[in-house]
């Protein structure tokens, strides 16, 4: 009876070890852990990201001490573009009691599974959805292992206001990705004091006749700085259809998001035809830091990828980087739950137990008990991947957001220049500048010189007249008084003047184009009054006014005026007569007849002083020669002393 007792405790025992289970409340660790991931594995993102996670988990198994003796058992399921499809593929990852999910790859997925997530407490690693708007707050299980939109929009600002441009087009596909980037791109360019000035939606679905319709309206506009803001399945059709409409010539500048370096960093071998459509494009990359574990992961991929060559060779792209470094995120923040004393154990969920339909097992799906402990796990990780230090903030953002300024050029890619969100635009790497304290100010921002569409060096104007536009009306008084400031050409519409001059100059300054018509208020024969064609500038009649006007107390209350450039008030115009400057110059102040009558008054003084003094005072008595001498010398003294009493 007691050798029975005892191997029924055994069989207990190993049962419970096996599962997980604890004892006595002492934590065991389980020999296998599931894990899922759910993304699109034939996108350009997806099927790199297979291979590098697969990768990862044979590298964590095979290192006792990342785990201990626990394996972590993998299962990949493909979400085929569909949001529907991401969300029963992740339903059903949670019926085999997965402790963590990587993915989904888009955005509009993760909006969807982060739900998922949260029922169930499990976390949610996803190293490619950067929609900005996928925040902590509505959803706390979400964990961005890539960097958000929100810094590649702010080195899109960057771009165009190093450049000097002040309006751009923004071009997106109509969903929460392409909608919540283009948001903070505008919020981005605000704070450069430039302007979105038309948001172009595009349909995920959209044909080709739909594409080049939008881009038509597009080419109407004044803006030739466009923004494309989508997905690699159908952007290079986006900038095919700009090649056909002659949008990729000189006077273009297109900015693209970094679904396009992923395309080149993928397929190396990418036909010409399609280099063709994408020269001169800026695009973006996100930076990852060189060094000796990137360089051997580097060194193996091709190895990695010998099996997947069908249909060329897989490149290595930045998101394959960043999925490669969530699977060990991911390991070591389970390896600080064991140590923590943490139990691999679910719990049924009362809201789904009653909800078994067919083949969907909603009672089957449980609560991860341990989820909360995992995700703050999760959240303290402190490594170093192959994409260099991994860090969250108190955002829950990766530290030290970084890309690369790459510039589509011939049969590849140039790198003109690095963004970070320490110093901006610079030259160097990033990690250069971590020392140094951080220096945002205009002089410090630099890149490389850029080819352009066209292939064109020089900085295109980004902007032209558009075809649609209004024409600003601007009234100008007709009159005859005065033609210097302004004068109407007989016979035409045309002006000229001082005041016409200034306005032209100013217009020739601005770095966007400003269509308008000059318009004459008068009959030409009497000057008009200005108060009147004010008082139809205010009254929208005319949307501004030029001339020579003068600003008063009651004008200012209808209108606004520029500073002045003529100087109001009265002044004295006389002619300058050059004189040759010499010794006798200090007479020039009098006429000879003004010296003499000087010189006279100044005798008579003498003379008269003489007449007073000569009785009494001794210095005026003796021979005559003396007092004549000192009548002199008493006049002419007067001009340079101060007699005293």
């Amino acid at each position: 009876m007691t050798k029975i007792y005892l191997l029924a405790l055994v069989v207990v025992y190993n049962f419970c070890f096996s599962a997980g289970i604890s004892m006595n409340g002492v934590s065991t660790i389980p020999p296998v852990l599931n894990i899922g991931a759910v993304f699109s594995l034939n996108s350009t993102i997806g099927k790199v990201a297979k291979v590098a996670i697969e990768a990862a988990v044979e590298d964590v198994n095979s290192n006792p001490a990342i785990l201990g003796g626990t394996k972590l058992k993998l299962t990949v399921h493909d979400t085929n573009y569909s949001r529907f499809l991401g969300m029963v593929e992740a339903l059903t990852l949670l019926e085999n009691e997965t402790v963590a999910i990587i993915g989904p790859q888009f955005s509009v997925i993760a909006h969807l599974v982060s739900h998922i997530a949260n029922e169930f407490q499990v976390p949610l690693l996803s190293f490619a959805a950067t929609d900005p708007s996928l925040s902590s707050l509505q959803y706390p299980f979400f964990v961005r292992t890539t960097q958000s939109d929100l810094y590649q929009m702010a080195a899109i600002a960057d771009i165009v206001d190093y450049f000097g441009w002040r309006n751009v087009i923004a071009l997106y596909v109509d969903d929460d990705h392409g909608r919540n980037g283009i948001a903070a791109l505008g919020d981005k360019l605000a704070e450069k004091r430039c302007r979105l000035s038309h948001k172009v939606p595009l349909s995920p679905k959209g044909s080709r006749n739909q594409i080049i319709d939008t881009l038509l309206t597009v080419s109407s506009m004044m803006s030739r700085i466009l923004i494309l803001h989508t997905y690699d399945i159908w952007g290079l059709e986006v900038l095919n259809a700009a090649k056909h409409l002659r949008m990729m010539e000189s006077g273009y500048v297109w900015i693209v998001t970094d679904w396009l370096s992923s395309i080149l960093d993928t397929d190396s071998q990418l036909h010409s035809e399609k280099m063709d459509d994408i020269q001169g494009v800026l695009t973006l990359r996100m930076y990852t830091q060189s060094s000796e574990e990137k360089r051997k992961f580097v060194t193996r991929w091709r190895h990695l990828t010998r099996k997947n060559t069908l249909n060329g060779p897989i490149g290595l792209n930045s998101f394959g980087l960043y999925a490669y470094d969530t699977l060990w995120l991911l390991a070591h923040a389970i390896g600080a739950f064991f140590d923590q004393g943490g139990n691999i154990s679910f719990s049924e969920d009362s809201k789904l137990s009653e909800l078994s339909r067919g083949d969907m097992r909603f009672s089957s799906m449980s609560i991860f008990n341990g989820g909360k402990m995992l995700l703050d796990n999760i959240l303290q990780v402190n490594m170093t991947g192959v994409t260099g230090p991994i860090k969250f903030t108190s955002d829950r953002d990766l530290i030290n957001p970084a890309y690369e300024v790459i510039n589509v050029i011939g049969t590849g890619s140039r790198r003109i220049g690095y963004w970070s969100n320490h110093s901006g635009l610079s030259v160097v790497p990033p990690e250069a500048l971590y020392k140094e304290p951080s220096n945002r100010s205009a002089s410090s921002q630099h890149l490389y010189s850029a080819v352009w569409p066209g292939q064109t060096t020089q900085k295109p104007r980004g902007w032209v007249f558009p075809n649609n536009g209004r024409h600003l009306r601007i009234g100008v008084p007709s009159q005859v008084i005065y033609p210097e400031f302004v004068a109407q050409g007989k016979g035409t519409d045309k002006f000229s003047g001082y005041c016409i001059d200034v306005f032209t100059a100013v217009l020739e300054l601005l770095p966007y184009a400003v269509p308008y018509k000059l318009v004459p208020f008068g009959d030409g024969h009497n000057s008009p009054k200005r108060f009147d064609l004010l008082r139809l500038v205010s009254e929208e009649v005319y949307d501004a006014a030029v001339g020579d006007f003068a600003i008063t107390t009651e004008r200012t209350k209808m209108v606004d005026f520029t500073q002045p450039y003529i100087e109001s008030g009265l002044v004295v115009v006389a002619p300058i007569k050059k004189l040759n400057s010499n010794a006798w110059a200090f007479l020039s102040p009098f006429t000879p007849k003004m010296w003499c009558v000087t010189g006279i008054f100044f005798l008579v003084v003498g003379v008269v002083v003489w007449i007073l003094e000569h009785r009494l005072n001794d210095d005026f008595r003796g021979p005559p020669k003396r007092q004549i001498g000192t009548i002199l010398w008493f006049s002419f003294s007067t001009l340079f002393f101060s007699h005293s009493k």
